[in-house]
């Protein structure tokens, strides 16, 4: 049994959401947690969560939005995740100054209040975080949230150590099939109880799909990959990370 932590599932990418669900299932996908990352994709998601058992969301706003979000919609989120027992974190939130650090300060305001958020209700949080190490980390210690995934992790081992001290689990996805990809040699380094499988469907699909949409039917593929790094099972592989992601949402 597989838990896909973090994917999305959207109409704009998937036109029969019914059979990616069935397809997820037959491959022993059995949860599926949905991001829902902007005021459109959250009204959506929600829908799926109410018509779907095996869909549970995290909700929160990414930092690319961070200069259009006020209080208004903050408040807005935090009263439908206080409403809806089906939300069970907060995210992706988080900075992304792959693209130049201009908004930095409402980006950081932005992952602050969201944060508090997390904190004020006691849920885990789904961090992004690219090329915005140093900031992430120095943020996230200024908050008492006790679970969380540090999403689509592709960090040095110092880095992945940093997180895994302050309680965070490493999402971990397609990428780690990658040829080019360092993150085996990370990886060899710790131990599963600090993983969990992601998708971030439709991205980041894992080879030999590369070049194609992605889906949560693939994290057998991705537990596989790990199997073969760890040297175990790949049923142990699924039952870890099962346990690991069910430790985190409460699912």
């Amino acid at each position: 049994m597989y838990i896909d932590t973090h994917c999305h599932l959207q109409k704009e990418f998937y036109y029969d959401i019914e059979k990616v669900i069935n397809e997820n299932l037959r491959n022993q996908v059995q949860k599926i947690v949905v991001s829902g990352c902007s005021k459109q994709e959250i009204i959506e998601v929600l829908q799926y969560a109410l018509e779907y058992d095996s869909v549970f969301l995290t909700l929160g706003f990414h930092p690319d939005s961070c200069e259009v979000v006020n209080d208004q919609d903050l408040a807005w989120l935090k009263d439908l995740i206080i409403k809806n027992r089906k939300v069970v974190g907060i995210g992706e939130i988080g900075l992304d100054y792959h693209y130049g650090k201009d908004n930095r300060n409402l980006q950081i305001e932005l992952f602050k209040k969201q944060l508090k958020i997390a904190e004020e209700l006691n849920l885990p949080v789904v961090i992004h975080s690219r090329d915005a190490v140093k900031d992430t980390i120095e943020i996230l210690k200024q908050y008492k949230i006790k679970r969380g995934i540090i999403h689509c992790f592709s960090g040095s081992l110092e880095v992945a150590q940093q997180y895994i001290k302050m309680g965070y689990y490493l999402g971990i996805g397609g990428v780690v099939t990658f040829k080019n990809s360092r993150l085996t040699d990370v990886l060899t380094k710790l131990s599963l109880e600090n993983i969990v499988l992601e998708t971030d469907s439709p991205y980041l699909t894992p080879e030999p799909f590369r070049g194609t949409i992605n889906s949560s039917k693939y994290v057998p593929i991705i537990a596989k990959k790990l199997s073969e790094i760890y040297n175990v099972p790949v049923d142990k592989v699924g039952a870890v990370t099962f346990k690991n992601a069910s430790n985190i949402f409460h699912i």
